[in-house]
């Protein structure tokens, strides 16, 4: 038996390398560093859900037990005219490791740049007599700024692309008609021209079973197109979240069976803070308006357009 109940934790929580997710334990008890890719994994120990692992039993048959972290089949990245696999690791420059995962990428720094100690500090009690003597030596000085105009530390720029006629499926609906949900869709607007599926994420009504109260449609209409909350609040996706906080525009809703779909949108980029792991970004449909119809249709029926 794997788990022990009642729970019984070290008062101190682990501390995780950087980039490695900080959860709870399959048995719901104590904080543990998850699992990483070959690590092996069971039913307690579970597998980074950030970087896309699940724990593959398949090798442990016919107990199916214990097993290791592998990453799901997904789709790559690509960064600086480069593309990585899913689950592949990369270092970019000598400052970051990175991860890509499922079309996103994250990255970890490898060292904290800071600077020296002061050699003012080490003369307790002792007078100086050239005081420009004080504080770092010039190359340390140097080295404690210089990392700033490291290519990392630097936009990275556009990359235009030539004889390419930039082709583009539509954006699926959104998997979910409530909370954060994913769009995709196949595009070859990349470096290499090359047909991939991108992947942005979707917000089109927050989960609220009363929102038909919530929400004020004007007397003598039936619908009410868009709505906002009444203050900006931060997202969050797989248990990370926005480092800055919106008040994004929601389709509404009507008194009949109608609903309100997304009519003008733009895309934006949205940085996300993992507690004790890293950040990454995702690009998310941002709504401008909405449109009420009544062909509704549930995003996850593949079915509904034959």
């Amino acid at each position: 038996q794997l788990c022990h109940w009642p729970c019984a934790c070290p008062r101190r929580k682990p501390r995780c390398p950087p980039g490695v997710s900080l959860l709870r334990d399959g048995c719901g008890c104590c904080k543990v560093c998850a699992r990483q890719q070959g690590d092996v994994c069971n039913e307690a120990d579970l597998c980074d859900p950030h970087k896309g692992l699940y724990c593959d039993y398949s090798a442990d048959g016919p107990r199916f037990e214990t097993g290791v972290c592998a990453h799901l089949l997904a789709v790559g990245c690509e960064f600086n005219r480069v593309h990585y696999r899913n689950g592949q690791v990369f270092q970019p420059n000598p400052l970051f490791s990175c991860l890509c995962v499922s079309g996103a990428i994250g990255c970890t720094p490898l060292f904290i740049p800071k600077l020296a100690d002061s050699r003012c500090s080490t003369a307790k009690g002792r007078k100086k007599s050239d005081q420009s003597n004080c504080g770092l030596e010039p190359f340390q000085q140097q080295l404690s700024t210089s990392y700033k105009t490291m290519p990392a530390y630097r936009n990275l720029p556009l990359i235009w692309k030539r004889k390419c006629l930039v082709q583009a499926t539509k954006w699926t609906p959104c998997s979910k008609t409530c909370g954060m949900g994913i769009s995709d869709r196949v595009t070859n607007e990349n470096s290499n021209c090359e047909m991939r599926k991108e992947r942005r994420l979707c917000y089109i009504q927050p989960c609220d079973s009363n929102i038909s109260k919530r929400v004020k449609i004007p007397k003598g209409k039936t619908c009410q197109p868009t709505f906002q909350l009444l203050k900006a609040e931060k997202f969050v996706f797989s248990g990370c979240s926005s480092t800055q906080s919106y008040k994004p525009t929601f389709c509404g809703v009507c008194l009949d069976k109608r609903c309100c779909v997304p009519n003008k949108s733009k895309m934006i980029t949205i940085q996300f803070d993992c507690p004790n792991e890293g950040s990454f970004k995702w690009k998310m449909l941002w709504i401008t308006s909405c449109v009420c119809q009544r062909n509704c249709r549930d995003p996850g029926d593949v079915f509904s357009e034959l």
